[in-house]
């Protein structure tokens, strides 16, 4: 063991399990550490659909709910689809209701998470309910569109003509995800492409220069909450188009970044609207809560939503990656037509870490069979040299130290048993 490799160790605590259920939690005590007095504190993940991560976060949100404090948590999953299931959460219906209530695409994403935490609230006598803080995870129109109609139609009659046009092509955007939605975003006629976006921008024009007459007709809070759906809208519209010119080879440089900065902006509007001493406790991808550019082989893609949070929160922000040092990991491999999400799951071999990896040093100490959490201490020079972590099927460079506040790392990466394509 090198003297770099044995600094990082000191870092590194070996946890015992991955099962969210076991009794004892003393294992992850170094995590209250990292968490400190933060109010917003994010669980990534390396890869989609990977069974080791899911178990991982449940046992890392059990740790943050019992012993740090936190009450609300917040998935990537748009308002209406976390609104959709928190009844059933709480224990309403019976389990396999979730199929009914989440699209096929939030379901993979997060069902066997959302399963364990019903499971959880069991016999609590406040059940954990979730919020949502993304886009619509199929990214289509009708989820936000559907409440700002509604709203309207109480403060606001004359609008329905143009609010009809709308609908009528926001109709035609179905898919499952958004590899499916952008493709059918793309088959419409330029000038309805337009005029869609068009429309959404006067109607957001309107809702803002007559608030207080809404708010009159109605209150502030639902004002609030149609303000932002139709945002959220206005949003998804943008990242059809986003989406699909990345998907074609032909989008601009970090226009994704328009989605993870509507993230950044959901979570400060929960936090302004609870309890001061309310704590969140975030669950979305390494991509998305990670401080620094996302940046592949040098080129930056995105400016991700733990950016914007880091940069408006500084402490009160802390960010948990996940990755594993496994030989395979499930990828989404795209387009692929018969699949209601545009896309199907394979595993995939990965290339061994590369120097400067998190996962090589891990091996490196002795770490690559072992479930492990890495407090990543950035005056340590063991730590500062870290500048590669995996991201899905690939290898994403950042200055890890400053990217996460710590990781943890499973050895193995295997498919969510629970998919349903």
């Amino acid at each position: 063991m090198t003297s770099s490799t044995s600094s990082l160790a000191k870092h590194t605590a070996v946890l015992n399990t991955l099962d969210p259920d076991e009794p004892l939690l003393n294992d992850l005590d170094p995590l209250r550490d990292v968490v400190g007095d933060a109010r917003v504190v994010a669980i990534g993940e390396g890869a989609h659909f990977v069974h080791e991560f899911t178990l991982a976060r449940a046992r890392l949100l059990r740790y943050l709910l019992e012993r740090c404090g936190f009450t609300v948590v917040a998935f990537e999953m748009g308002d209406g689809e976390a609104s959709a299931v928190n009844a059933w959460l709480a224990g309403d219906g019976d389990e396999d209701d979730l199929t009914r209530l989440l699209g096929l695409h939030s379901l993979n994403l997060f069902g066997e998470l959302l399963r364990w935490l019903r499971r959880y609230n069991r016999g609590r006598s406040q059940p954990i309910q979730i919020v949502g803080i993304d886009l619509p995870n199929t990214l289509t129109l009708r989820p936000d569109l559907d409440p700002v109609v509604d709203y309207l139609r109480a403060v606001d009659a004359d609008t329905a003509d143009q609010v009809t046009g709308i609908l009528r092509t926001a109709d035609e955007i179905t898919g499952g995800s958004a590899a499916a939605s952008a493709p059918q975003w793309a088959s419409l006629d330029s000038s309805r492409q337009e005029s869609l976006t068009a429309g959404l921008a006067r109607l957001s024009l309107r809702l803002r220069a007559l608030e207080p007459l809404y708010v009159a007709r109605s209150d502030q809070h639902r004002f609030d909450v149609a303000r932002r759906h139709l945002e959220a809208a206005c949003h998804t519209d943008y990242m059809l188009r986003a989406m699909n010119n990345l998907f074609s080879g032909t989008g601009l440089p970090d226009d994704t970044s328009i989605r993870d900065h509507y993230m950044a902006i959901c979570v400060r509007w929960h936090l302004e609207r609870l309890a001061p001493d309310a704590r969140v406790v975030l669950v979305a991808h390494n991509n998305h809560i990670q401080k620094t550019l996302v940046t592949y082989d040098g080129y930056p893609t995105a400016l991700p939503m733990g950016y914007h949070l880091a940069r408006s929160l500084d402490r009160d922000y802390r960010a948990v990656g996940l990755t594993h040092t496994a030989d395979h990991v499930p990828e989404m491999n795209w387009p692929a037509e018969d699949s209601p999400v545009g896309f199907t799951i394979e595993s995939v071999p990965l290339d061994a870490p590369p120097p400067g990896s998190v996962e090589k040093a891990l091996a490196d100490a002795g770490f690559d069979t072992d479930i492990t959490l890495t407090d990543l201490c950035p005056t340590d020079p063991a730590v500062v040299s870290l500048e590669r972590i995996r991201s899905q099927s690939a290898t994403m460079d950042t200055p890890v130290p400053h990217a996460f506040d710590a990781v943890m790392s499973t050895p193995t990466a295997t498919t969510d048993h629970t998919l349903n394509f």
